[in-house]
């Protein structure tokens, strides 16, 4: 028997760059619960995360710590303008059913489900940020 504590993802986080089409991307079409809503205008970190579940995305304006640099804000803004700065793998039940849903939302997408030669199926979607939403058949 093992005497490591359990470890759990509880949160991480994703940038955005417009509240309220996170939110349509996140609540509406992946079907998220907003937990927390704090901050105004572009200034908002928003928690969203599956019913019933102790896990969440922190979506949070890019740069606003004041530790990064004008520098370091521009060179994440244009990874995230080429969806290369952030991403997130989602899992269901039902694959078909949830890309046919979040396909008719109008958000992006980058891939279509597919059988993956390392051993899952999945899609993948951009979100209004630009971050990477795969989402993979449990």
């Amino acid at each position: 028997m093992s005497t490591q504590p359990s470890i759990t993802i509880h949160q991480t986080f994703l940038p955005h760059t417009d509240p309220e089409a996170s939110l349509a991307f996140y609540r509406d079409a992946l079907g998220f619960e907003v937990q927390l809503d704090v901050g105004q205008g572009t200034m908002r970190w928003i928690t969203v995360g599956p019913a019933g579940q102790d896990t969440s995305i922190v979506l949070t304006p890019p740069g606003a710590d004041p530790g990064v640099t004008e520098a370091e804000r521009q060179t994440v803004a244009e990874m995230m303008a080429k969806g290369t700065y952030a991403a997130v793998i989602l899992g269901t039940h039902d694959l078909d059913a949830t890309f046919e849903r979040v396909q008719a939302s109008g958000a992006e997408v980058m891939q279509e489900p597919v059988d993956q030669p390392y051993g899952f199926r999945d899609c993948a979607f951009r979100d209004p940020a630009g971050n990477t939403v795969r989402i993979k058949q449990l």
